[in-house]
């Protein structure tokens, strides 16, 4: 029997871009990602990370609005490419910039396809109310805001707004 592994609370908050943030980037990333589930109690994820497949299941997120529960499974990407095929919605296209500022790592994701012109900023806290610096570029929270949440976005992209 497979047992859950690779499980853990993800505490991440989300912002908006409000300036230049490019030359900061230490390492990009094409993502392609859809969802089996939407269902805010258990989003059930399936994505292509550059050369790989992942299936991700997360949870409820917490009544403070930032954390929840992960679990995360590296899969072929093959497989991933049949399981986006049932999937709902849009497909997710993005590139993920990789920038580390002052001790944390934000991951500034720039849709394309149906999101395109949208670029959100997120950062893992290991707290809810873990105090960190903000680099210049960040803008307006938006951790609290669902139409933000990829899964929101598959089924009501940026460009239906």
């Amino acid at each position: 029997m497979n047992t859950l592994h690779n499980t853990y609370s993800e505490i991440e908050r989300k912002f908006l871009i409000k300036g230049e943030f490019k030359n900061s980037i230490k390492s990009s990333h094409f993502i392609a990602q859809g969802y089996l589930s939407t269902d805010p109690s258990r989003t059930v994820r399936v994505r292509i990370w550059d050369n790989s497949g992942f299936i991700n299941i997360k949870g409820e997120t917490s009544r403070g609005g930032i954390g929840r529960f992960e679990w995360e499974k590296e899969i072929s990407k093959e497989d991933a490419y049949q399981l986006l095929r049932l999937c709902k919605g849009f497909i997710i296209e993005k590139t993920r910039h990789l920038i580390d500022y002052k001790g944390h790592t934000f991951e500034v994701d720039e849709f394309s396809g149906e999101n395109l012109g949208l670029v959100i900023a997120e950062v893992e806290i290991s707290t809810v109310d873990e105090e960190f610096e903000k680099p210049e570029w960040l803008g307006e929270e938006v951790s609290f805001d669902s139409k933000y949440y990829n899964s929101e976005l598959s089924v009501n992209p940026y460009s239906h707004w």
